[in-house]
């Protein structure tokens, strides 16, 4: 009987326990509410298939030589990307139109030469201590044999979405919409070799880690993998629960709102195989404690091969990821509240 009336409290606990639970996500949920969505619809609007593709197709151009960290190739990619931010008027934090965050080669396996992060940012209007920041790698593999290896999708297509999302905000900003948050706009070398340029960020922070509210990084945007090749329409989305309950659901709204993609979370499991949360840039932020999503589009059969070329990309489908990433970072940059890092 004892032993009964135990079961039964513990029952009796448990259940109000989860109802706790369930009512503080569905609070959460509640809570995360757009403003501004014409606004944003229209900043957003000016993110471009065409665009994106016009860049593109110039970093995996053959004159980047394969854009291997260290190389001519990667240095010419990044004065692209740096010339780009000066055209539209997109400051540097680091003064003038010194874009480049120097890594020296003793930082960098002892096969590299020195390289550079690119970092471009617009300043918060209400808290401009505050950082959200949005990442791609710009590096790929250069060249075997005196074959390029272009990386058209790795990561071509996340260093254009992060130039467009740039653009989206700058042209926001012009229009009386400056962000409550600073953005940061990171390019990162040495990805494919190890993460080695956000780990020297980290490391080597411009902006305090502490106000560094989420990274939103962005690897691999613009194929469809083979699970997906009848329902093209999705994006998979890694990490978003694990360090921001309230970041996840930010995501979630936005799609909700903006884009109706398919958000496909099988390789943010625990156990995963693959081991994708663990292997591109976002996850030296994660281990900061800083709240992560990490967009990621699969493998495909061009993966880290020559035929990763520019012409096998769907911009269309790039344009609407990119999208998604410019509401959520929207959100995250303008909420009144800070983000919340905190797993419920």
């Amino acid at each position: 009987m004892k032993v009964l009336l135990v079961v039964s409290v513990l029952t009796i606990v448990g259940a109000c326990a989860h109802k706790r639970h369930s009512e503080k996500l569905a609070d959460l949920k509640d809570g995360i509410r757009f403003e501004q969505e014409n606004h944003i619809s229209e900043f957003a609007s000016t993110i471009k298939a065409s665009d994106l593709k016009s860049i593109v197709y110039e970093l995996s151009s053959n004159d980047n030589e394969g854009r291997k960290t260290g190389t001519y190739g990667h240095n010419r990619a990044s004065k692209f990307i740096k010339d780009y931010y000066i055209k539209k008027q997109i400051a540097s934090p680091l003064g003038g139109e010194n874009y480049y965050q120097s890594i020296p080669k003793s930082f960098l396996s002892k096969d590299f030469n020195s390289s550079q992060n690119v970092i471009a940012y617009i300043k918060g209007s209400e808290f401009p201590e505050e950082v959200l920041i949005i990442s791609a790698h710009s590096d790929h593999l250069g060249m075997e044999n005196n074959i390029v290896n272009p990386g058209a999708d790795d990561n071509a297509s996340g260093t254009a979405a992060i130039m467009e999302i740039a653009e989206a905000f700058k042209t926001a900003q012009l229009n009386g919409f400056t962000p409550k948050r600073s953005i940061v706009f990171l390019h990162l070398t040495g990805e494919e070799e190890g993460l080695y340029g956000s780990r020297y960020y980290i490391e080597h922070p411009v902006f305090s880690l502490n106000n560094t509210v989420a990274n939103l990084n962005i690897d691999m945007i613009g194929r469809i993998d083979d699970r997906h090749k009848d329902n093209p329409n999705y994006i998979y989305l890694i990490g978003s629960d694990r360090i921001s309950t309230e970041l996840h659901y930010i995501s979630e709204e936005a799609n909700a709102e903006f884009t109706q993609l398919d958000l496909d979370y099988r390789y943010n499991a625990e156990n995963d195989p693959n081991r994708y949360y663990y292997r591109s840039d976002h996850y030296n932020f994660a281990q900061m404690g800083i709240p992560v999503i990490f967009y990621f589009n699969g493998e495909h059969e061009d993966y880290h091969q020559p035929s990763d070329t520019a012409d096998k990309l769907n911009y269309d489908l790039l344009e609407k990821r990119t999208k998604l990433i410019f509401a959520t970072a929207w959100y995250v940059a303008n909420n009144t509240q800070r983000l919340v890092p905190e797993t419920l």
